[in-house]
């Protein structure tokens, strides 16, 4: 055997491998340099970019973009190229032109400008690549995750049941939320196991009730648990772009009267246009009435739990089944990092699937605390670590102020439209996001949806300053999604200005 051994040691050790093994991040005095090395440039680089720009986009093409991307050939080199050239290459193809969230100016969607200390955390998040669905994989990254988890159970005010895990996105938690409701109705309904035994034919007349401007993912979601885009029911919204709780009762009785069979409510606390916070109150107490699940889309307006100024906002909401939150949005943290969470632990049942080679049941008996029984993921990284940073480098009291200060934003644009003649404004804004279209003349029947959408792209293409837009009523309408708090009210105004300019434009041209 030892002779064997040895032969089968020599062929190996002769073997010679071809594989750039210096550029693997280990241990060795070598790697560790040069890992200091490529960080050293790649920082510099970094903050060379944004030294160098002062405007959140450059205004260039599509076909530039795309064509100058195609005409790199990825098999040019097959022994790969020296690190300054990579930067001076990823410097023309992305860092030139790409989107700077963080710019004062960038008032479109639902990103916003990260933290500092997130950026260290990242540094540790991907040097170490911990995965968090073991124990053995993961260690004292998996208890500081479950001590955010309980911080955020504590936010919802939740009873000491409750349970939750860090996710992808929105999205992700949202599926999360309406897979547990639709496998607990089943249980308790028909007394079937659906992780096991599927769907009962029942399941075909089940509905999921939200307002009719809540997420696409409710949608895509339900198409993917194999009820059908159809099983969302969307209800009427009110004045303010709430759900209407009288229009929710009455959605509940006709489904009930024409045989089909309600299983869950879902209320957005922060739809994506408007910011609007659903009656969660409200909700809930017609959700218990008719024994229905009530999962909350808090992805946007999570970040108000933290706001002493701000939080009764979402009053109601300790009173959810289950809970989506988004820390990337106002929690001020880089992509991805958002949780699921839900008053009973018990319905991790649901979820829950035991892998010998992973997270044996005999594993769970002693103790060993393995996360992946609450995720539908299995590989996950431990991005609960830059909520971590987070929170011991600024604290909860910091953390508030950047949000409150982008709902005082909101609020001063609000002021400013209406104030003036020729823009409309359609919403007081709950949080900070707002929904406005520029007016200057009399429409006479006409639309205005050729000029807004005019304006929208015509304040792209020139990079100063990026803006979105929305459709009410098939209208076009336009949007400021406001996150950050360095932005000032004379950078709203001089976004504002661009508006004006460009309109004028417009009607100079037409």
């Amino acid at each position: 055997m030892s002779e064997l051994i040895s032969n089968v040691s020599s062929t190996f050790k002769k073997k010679k491998y071809s594989k750039p093994t210096q550029h693997i991040f280990a241990d060795t005095k070598e790697s560790l340099l040069l890992y200091k090395k490529s960080m050293k440039k790649a920082i510099k680089q970094i903050i060379k970019n944004n030294e160098n720009r002062d405007t959140p986009f450059t205004g260039q093409s599509i076909t530039y973009l795309k064509n100058v991307i195609a005409e790199i050939d990825l098999y040019e080199n097959e022994n790969g190229q020296n690190l300054e050239t990579v930067l001076e290459e990823i410097q023309k193809i992305y860092l030139d032109d790409c989107i700077l969230f963080h710019h004062p100016k960038y008032v479109a969607h639902l990103n916003c400008p990260i933290l500092t200390p997130t950026l260290v955390a990242e540094a540790f998040i991907s040097a170490l690549n911990s995965s968090m669905d073991t124990w053995d994989q993961s260690t004292g990254a998996t208890f500081i995750e479950l001590k955010l988890i309980d911080w955020t159970l504590d936010l919802l005010k939740y009873p000491q049941n409750g349970d939750g895990i860090f996710t992808s996105g929105g999205t992700q938690s949202n599926l999360m939320g309406l897979l547990i409701a639709r496998d607990h109705y089943i249980k308790t309904r028909y007394n079937i196991n659906a992780v096991m035994e599927g769907l009962p034919a029942e399941a075909r007349k089940f509905k999921i009730l939200c307002s009719e401007i809540s997420h696409f993912s409710l949608k895509k979601n339900l198409s993917l648990l194999g009820l059908g885009q159809n099983a969302v029911v969307q209800v009427p919204v009110d004045e303010n772009f709430k759900m209407s709780t009288n229009e929710l009762k009455k959605q509940i009785e006709q489904l009930k009267a024409q045989g089909d069979i309600p299983i869950a409510i879902v209320a957005t606390a922060g739809t994506t246009d408007f910011g609007s916070i659903d009656p969660i109150d409200e909700i809930a107490a017609v959700a218990k009435e008719h024994n229905l699940w009530l999962h909350v889309d808090a992805a946007y307006g999570g970040g108000l739990l933290i706001s002493q100024a701000h939080k009764h906002k979402l009053k109601g909401i300790e009173l959810s089944d289950s809970v989506t939150i988004d820390y990337h949005k106002t929690f001020y943290q880089p992509v991805s990092s958002s949780g699921f969470f839900m008053r009973d632990k018990s319905h991790i049942e649901y979820i829950k699937y035991h892998a010998d080679y992973l997270n044996s049941k005999e594993q769970e008996e002693e103790g060993i605390p393995n996360m992946v029984k609450k995720s539908i993921q299995t590989t996950r990284r431990f991005d609960a670590l830059k909520l971590w940073f987070t929170l011991r480098c600024i604290g909860i009291k910091g953390l508030s102020t950047y949000l409150e200060t982008a709902i005082d934003n909101a609020n001063y644009t609000s002021s400013i439209f209406n104030s003036r003649n020729d823009f409309e404004i359609i919403h007081q804004p709950e949080i900070s996001a707002v929904v406005f279209r520029y007016t200057p003349y009399e429409n006479n029947g006409t639309s205005y949806c050729n000029l807004n959408s005019y304006i929208r792209k015509a304040i792209f293409n020139e990079g100063k300053a990026i803006i979105t837009s929305t459709k009410v009523n098939q209208e076009v309408y336009l949007k400021f999604t406001l996150l950050n708090p360095l932005t000032t009210t004379k950078d709203i105004d001089e976004v504002i200005e661009l508006i004006i300019h460009h309109g004028s434009q417009y009607s100079i041209k037409n």
